[in-house]
């Protein structure tokens, strides 16, 4: 395996900078993504890593070599490089590598619209792109064009606020902690004209993370936001990950919300606004999820995990939202694609609405217990679902779209492996915490004797 193989995964570029990812492969990487793209101009940014500037430079010089300028945005965050590639309708690159340490980095990237870029749609070519480049610099091409700055946040922060009924929204006491990461440039621009008392923790913008890491799945990361919660008497609490498209949502008590919570929370509202449309949820969302789409008058359709996918299946189906477990959210009217910082606003807007705390709003939606992911390091993970499927044969209804989901009826869970590491990833669902607890123990032993043989 050589370092390009190491990097790209299923659905973006990450690795180690200087030992994975350096100048070098930076830039053969942007003379393949220019090549593949097809496009006289591609629109560029990075977040807020010591590596970025550096890594981007040479993007842009390997873009130029192939012949096409680049529309240069600077520090932005994710769902700003997409707003601006459907802005713009041009394809677009970001360097982040979202929640991961400081000593990583990497690419998303997108085709003009903010059309997904994934290892089934187009990855895999600018890997062999690539490689092409480094193992043979090609002559350079001058693009027709010249490189220049733009600037997108002021227009991103209007897009964001067009989701919300800006009259109904009340003056509600919003802590935010942006963990260092791209959420302090984009946050407070998009608060400044709603009536929200904006408590911000860790701001500055520092790819070194010195608080704690920008990765709110992890329960440990949300301490600090849950401790200036209840210090402020605040009515919510938002946690952004380092590249600040994901949020998860803390209520006015400090208890957090989960992602198939708040996609309940925020499909609702949607469908409120667009009746009768089709929502998307991924197949680890709770069963609550499809369950709420149902009885709001939509028609709940299940996806894959994984943004490429799910904006696929936006476009096919006509979906006017989608959401997943891991705190993605996805609007038919942002391109498709996936923006923390709009389900925050849409959860505010209902918050606002109902006069209700978010600790009695979140009730009727919170159905089922679940076991979160569950991480198991295996051998073979192929050979591990195989055993799992066949040691409950004929007792589960079978849904092998995305690894291995076996649903009982009052129970379910699904077994996946994992893209980018030797796991496999578990997530269960049941009626109470005591029978998760029950079935967890139960499954976990079928995978370690799985594993054993």
């Amino acid at each position: 395996m050589d370092r390009l193989d190491k990097i790209f995964k299923a659905y973006d570029v990450r690795g180690l900078v200087h030992d994975e990812l350096d100048v070098e492969v930076a830039e053969a990487i942007g003379y393949a993504f220019a090549r593949f793209a097809r496009s006289p101009r591609i629109v560029v940014g990075h977040d807020m890593r010591p590596s970025g500037e550096l890594l981007v430079d040479a993007f842009i010089a390997g873009a130029n070599r192939a012949g096409v300028a680049v529309d240069d945005m600077g520090l932005c965050s994710t769902d700003m490089l997409y707003f601006a590639s459907g802005r713009l309708d041009e394809p677009g690159a970001t360097f982040t590598a979202s929640h991961n340490p400081a000593q990583y980095n990497g690419i998303k990237m997108c085709l003009a619209g903010a059309r997904p870029v994934g290892e089934q749609t187009g990855l895999a070519d600018i890997k062999e792109g690539a490689r092409a480049f480094l193992s043979s610099r090609p002559a350079a091409e001058a693009p027709a064009d010249e490189n220049r700055k733009v600037e997108i946040l002021d227009a991103f922060a209007d897009h964001v606020r067009s989701f919300v009924d800006l009259s109904a929204l009340r003056p509600l006491k919003v802590v935010a902690d942006t963990a260092n990461g791209m959420g302090g440039l984009v946050v407070p621009t998009i608060f400044e004209k709603l009536p929200f008392d904006l408590d911000l923790l860790y701001p500055e913008l520092d790819g070194n993370f010195p608080n704690h890491p920008a990765d709110p799945i992890q329960p440990e990361n949300l301490v600090d936001l849950k401790v200036r919660v209840l210090a402020d008497n605040a009515d919510v609490g938002l946690a952004f990950d380092g590249d600040a498209d994901r949020v998860f949502l803390v209520d006015d008590k400090a208890a957090p919300l989960s992602g198939s919570l708040t996609t309940a929370l925020v499909a609702k509202a949607m469908l409120e606004a667009n009746p009768g449309s089709t929502v998307l949820y991924n197949l680890i969302c709770s069963k609550a999820v499809p369950e709420v789409i149902a009885e709001n008058g939509g028609r709940p359709v299940m996806t894959r995990v994984g943004h490429s996918f799910i904006k696929e299946v936006m476009a096919e189906e006509g979906a006017v939202f989608g959401g997943e477990h891991s705190g993605h959210y996805y609007f038919r009217d942002n391109y498709r694609a996936d923006s923390g910082i709009i389900a925050a606003l849409i959860v505010l807007e209902q918050i606002s609405k109902s006069g209700l705390p978010l600790s009695e709003l979140r009730k009727p939606f919170e159905r089922y217990s679940d076991s979160g992911e569950v991480n198991t390091r295996v051998n073979d993970a192929k050979a591990v679902i195989a055993f799992i499927r066949n040691a409950y044969d004929g007792r589960a209804e079978v849904n092998e779209m995305d690894g291995l989901t076996l649903d009982f009826g009052d129970w379910w869970f699904n077994v996946r492996p994992s893209n980018t590491e030797p796991l496999l990833r578990l997530n269960l669902e049941a009626r109470t915490p005591e029978e998760v607890a029950s079935r967890l123990s139960e499954v976990l032993a079928v995978i370690t004797k799985a594993d054993s043989f």
